[in-house]
């Protein structure tokens, strides 16, 4: 009859017999997947508007493109389908997905909900390490804006926001951003780039936003980033066609 001390006695003698090599392959691999990577480098596509709304992606024009198999083209275009960036279709590949204004409307009304808890509690608990990691986007930001960079000034406005909510110590709270992250980024790149006062906005706006978090007022904290929400919603809004 097995009983709990045979079983581990059995497991005990199997991984014995092991020498050190056979244990280095059954241990968890700590790098990267292929398609890890692919997802990463397809995602940035996308979201800087390389690929365009409705544009079709192919399998094997993306695997030829990368490098890959289709195996690690397929994980990656699942992925950034639950991302809400892509549409795959059966037998029709893959379509980037075209964000319309009801889609403006659910991003934003959500965000705004979870950017106000963020900041609400990055507040009260972010520490020196997470106030030194926001200075150091904000002086990026300068240099980003001071060169009318607008694809680095994107890139730092959405790590700022990243930046908060982890501040925040709330990890679900953090997941949920992460998944709203590609779809917000998407918009920046396409949208708020078109404006002229984006540069002015994107430094002014994350410099108050810092300060206010520092002074651990939040309060004003939420007050501050509803009205910064609100701008951007409304300025793409008015140029969603």
């Amino acid at each position: 009859m097995l009983t709990v001390d045979s079983l581990q006695s059995s497991e005990s003698r199997v991984l014995a017999s092991l020498d050190k090599d056979a244990l280095g392959e059954l241990a968890i691999p700590l790098r990267r997947s292929l398609s890890d990577d692919v997802v990463d480098r397809l995602r940035s596509a996308i979201i800087r508007g390389e690929f365009g709304p409705d544009q079709r992606l192919s399998e094997a024009a993306l695997a030829d493109a990368f490098g890959v198999s289709r195996g690690p083209i397929r994980e990656a275009l699942t992925q950034l389908e639950r991302e809400g960036l892509l549409k795959v279709e059966r037998h029709r590949g893959a379509r980037v997905t075209r964000l319309s204004k009801e889609d403006i409307d659910e991003i934003y009304s959500l965000r705004t909900v979870m950017e106000r808890l963020a900041i609400e509690r990055a507040a009260r608990f972010a520490d020196e390490d997470d106030f030194a990691a926001m200075e150091g986007v904000v002086e990026e930001l300068k240099a980003a804006v001071a060169a009318s960079d607008a694809r680095r000034t994107v890139e730092l406005d959405a790590a700022f926001h990243d930046l908060v909510y982890r501040a925040a110590r709330h990890s679900r709270l953090y997941l949920a951003w992460s998944a709203l992250r590609p779809q917000i980024e998407t918009f920046l790149h396409s949208r708020s780039t078109d404006t002229q006062d984006y540069f002015t906005k994107a430094l002014h706006e994350h410099v108050a936003l810092l300060k206010i978090i520092r002074a651990r007022e939040p309060e004003r904290a939420i007050e501050m980033i509803e009205e910064h929400l609100r701008t951007a919603y409304v300025r793409l809004s008015e140029m969603q066609p």
